[in-house]
């Protein structure tokens, strides 16, 4: 099993006293010579997370917010890594592919090929428009653009020349002189719960992050709903000849007993103020408490073993970004896994 965690950004973070005077501060110079104090908090979770046994950092990308820019983060927090990969979100209706696979060789370049991408069809229309794009909701098209986006970055990172007519994409005897840095290229990671997302995730995608039932009570009603997405994408993935690997987004909190963490939990993601867009967040993220990861150490290896059995390879792990609890998932749920299965190896490959 891997694990892994969200980069400490506004629009996936609740909870996080430093991500609000973060936002609070967005929008004002900094003192001479101060680093952005976003940043500092990004660094030290990460820089931590990959000291304590994490295996993935996923940067997601908010334009439309005080979030830093995710490209930018992931290069300057990788810079500082050794071991611990990059995911970087991308929008296929804000980018050009072949700008994004030169720009993902060299991050892949600068990390020792220890980067990847998370294809995100995206939803915020105001977002795209302000940023020069478009998201296409309600149109399948969106999807075909993807498939079209993944097949652009391939072509690009694995021929010399490369040339493609798509529906969306037009490219000609387009040429990347810089590679990734290994024969195998960057992994593709997405998620998307429409039949036809679903489809464009069978036919591109390396990874899917898994969709559930969001209305599930219980965490056996959950487990019912990951079963029944598991059965369907491996008759998707399995007429097309492909294998697609499964993670998971459970939200993890750790405490005496599991009423305890529970309260614990509540009180994290339950913001001070009404503010809209984090009253939303915390809507996302409650069904993610009922996954199983809210107990003791020992109930939550007990439920971790059980996602490992139905096909859950990577857990993408929701919470505050707090070190102390950084620290505490490293010390009680990945060491004590790795421990276990040291003979199987845990590298994403």
């Amino acid at each position: 099993m891997l694990f892994g965690l969200y980069a400490p950004v506004p629009h996936v973070t609740v909870g996080s006293p430093e991500i609000a005077a973060s936002v609070a501060g967005a929008g004002l110079q900094l003192p001479q010579g101060a680093i952005d104090p976003a940043f500092e908090h990004a660094r030290s979770i990460l820089l931590e997370a990959e000291n304590v046994g994490f295996d993935i950092i996923l940067f997601a990308e908010r334009h439309l917010g005080a979030d830093m820019e995710a490209w930018v983060l992931a290069s300057a927090i990788s810079s500082l890594t050794t071991r611990i990969r990059s995911m970087v979100a991308v929008h296929p209706g804000l980018w050009h592919p072949t700008l994004i696979a030169k720009m993902a060789s060299t991050l892949d370049r600068l990390c020792r090929g220890r980067m990847a991408i998370n294809l995100v069809t995206g939803w915020n229309v105001e977002e795209h428009e302000m940023f020069g794009g478009d998201t296409m909701l309600g149109d399948d098209g969106r999807y075909v653009r993807a498939e079209e986006f993944v097949q652009v970055l391939h072509g690009m990172w694995t021929q010399e020349k490369f040339s493609f007519d798509g529906r969306f994409f037009q490219v000609s005897n387009a040429q990347l002189l810089l590679k990734p840095a290994t024969s195998r290229p960057p992994e593709i990671f997405t998620a998307s719960r429409s039949p036809r997302g679903l489809d464009m995730v069978a036919t591109v995608g390396d990874w899917w992050f898994l969709d559930y039932d969001k209305s599930a009570e219980t965490t056996e009603q959950v487990m019912e709903s990951l079963a029944k997405s598991i059965e369907d994408m491996r008759v998707r993935m399995g007429t097309r000849g492909r294998h697609v690997r499964f993670a998971f987004n459970p939200f993890i909190c750790l405490g005496p007993s599991r009423e305890t963490a529970m309260e614990r939990a509540v009180r994290l993601v339950t913001p001070d103020g009404s503010d809209s867009d984090v009253r939303k967040l915390v809507e996302r993220i409650a069904p993610a408490t009922r996954a199983g990861c809210v107990g003791t150490p020992e109930q939550v290896l007990r439920q971790i073993d059980r996602f490992r059995e139905i096909g859950v390879e990577l857990l993408l792990f929701k919470f505050p970004p707090v070190v102390d609890d950084v620290r505490a998932v490293g010390e009680h749920i990945i060491a004590p896994l790795r421990r276990a299965f040291a003979p199987a190896g845990a590298a994403l490959a």
